[in-house]
């Protein structure tokens, strides 16, 4: 599963006593795989300033994942007939160890091996210029990602507009991919060529009657350009004097005249344009795709240290000073033995809060400086995680 729970319970004895029960209970049960997960000690500051820090680090956490999630779908639509690969380029660059700081690895190894890092955010600073960095961080390459794909967004758009003309049924596509100078009778004062749609079942009524469905009808002037599985495109030549009649005798005999008049700049333009704009688009692909790559890392990144420092700041309010508590990291193994799992947690750190433990608050009281309600609220410190990005 793609699913991790990260909890904390105090320090003392008896906590870290509770914590290898319920090592031993989920691993003896198979419910779920555990690993600490290791927090710096943070200059704390004020109870006032680590409520404030609890609420904005609550936004922080929710932006953050959805900026992930949407950086994630925008791989799939870049990439397009590879969306099967995009999972492949949802890595993170390095954390493991600082030997390995040039590697780029998956992301649940690099959760399940966390480490705080110390040189993009010091951890001596103060807790609220370490929240205020990443904040700052995740904010540029959300800007970043609005205004790259952006650009990417409108030159695709662009082009599938394009690429729709040339798939539309004989009444509707562009015909400068179908037709050349030489089907049309070209600056003559007197005489012009139309296109004609004429249904299949028409096709020899049509062959029969076209010279006399008007005067002036050039004899033997007409020719099949293209068809499509309702009807086929025909030229026919005639007076110009005579285009309206023509027209309006065509219709009469379910034939329609397509309005095009051949221009050869404006067939070369569009052409160019087609051209243009797939040369435009392969060439930001490969720049934006590693855009992407790049940075969906740092934001992942960023967003597993919002969680470590949710953990840290509702630690210190639920436990207290002095600072003292154990970060663990469990990734259920099964979705159907979730359930399991909860009860085993409640039932080991039952003595932390009876009260929540037992599930007696009513859902819709909010626990004081927690920012959350009860449906999240445990005898411990519970944040989830899920790394389903493409879900």
């Amino acid at each position: 599963m793609s699913e991790f729970w990260l909890i904390s319970a105090p320090g003392d004895k008896e906590n870290v006593q509770a914590l290898e029960r319920m090592n031993t209970v989920t691993s003896k049960s198979n419910l779920s795989y555990n690993t600490k997960f290791a927090i710096p000690d943070f200059k704390v500051g004020t109870l006032d300033s680590l409520v404030g820090l609890s609420d904005e680090l609550g936004k922080l956490d929710t932006f953050a994942e959805s900026l992930i999630r949407r950086m994630a779908q925008s791989v799939v639509e870049v990439m397009e007939d590879s969306k099967g690969k995009a999972q492949e380029h949802l890595l993170a660059n390095g954390g493991l160890k600082e030997k390995m700081k040039c590697l780029k690895i998956d992301l649940t190894s690099f959760v399940t091996h966390f480490e705080w890092d110390m040189a993009k955010y010091p951890a001596k600073q103060p807790l609220v210029s370490v929240v205020d960095t990443v904040a700052k961080q995740l904010a540029q390459i959300e800007m970043d990602l609005k205004s790259r794909t952006a650009a990417y967004n409108t030159l695709k758009t662009n082009l599938e507009n394009l690429e729709k003309k040339s798939m539309g049924n004989l009444f509707t596509r562009t015909l400068s991919d179908i037709v050349s100078k030489e089907d049309f009778v070209l600056d003559s004062e007197y005489l012009i060529t139309l296109l004609v749609i004429v249904p299949k079942p028409n096709y020899s009524q049509w062959q029969k009657t076209y010279e006399s469905l008007s005067d002036m009808v050039v004899p033997r002037s007409t020719k099949l350009i293209t068809e499509d599985k309702e009807g086929g495109l025909f030229t026919v030549t005639l007076f110009r004097k005579v285009i309206e009649d023509f027209k309006t005798k065509a219709k009469e005999n379910k034939f329609t005249v397509r309005e095009f008049y051949y221009d050869e700049k404006e067939i070369k333009r569009e052409r160019e344009e087609m051209a243009r704009l797939l040369s435009d688009k392969k060439q930001q692909y490969g720049p934006l795709l590693r855009w992407l790559k790049v940075n969906f890392s740092e934001a992942f990144i960023a967003w597993i240290h919002v969680k470590a420092l949710r953990v840290f700041v509702e630690s210190v309010l639920r436990y207290g000073l002095p600072v003292n508590f154990q970060a663990v990291l469990l990734q259920p193994l099964k979705k159907s033995s979730t359930k399991r799992l909860r009860e085993v947690l409640n039932s080991v750190f039952r003595h932390l809060d009876e009260v929540a433990a037992t599930s007696i608050l009513d859902a819709s009281v909010e626990i004081p400086g927690l920012q959350l309600n009860n449906q999240d609220y445990f005898p411990y410190v519970y944040f989830h995680i899920d790394l389903s990005l493409l879900d």
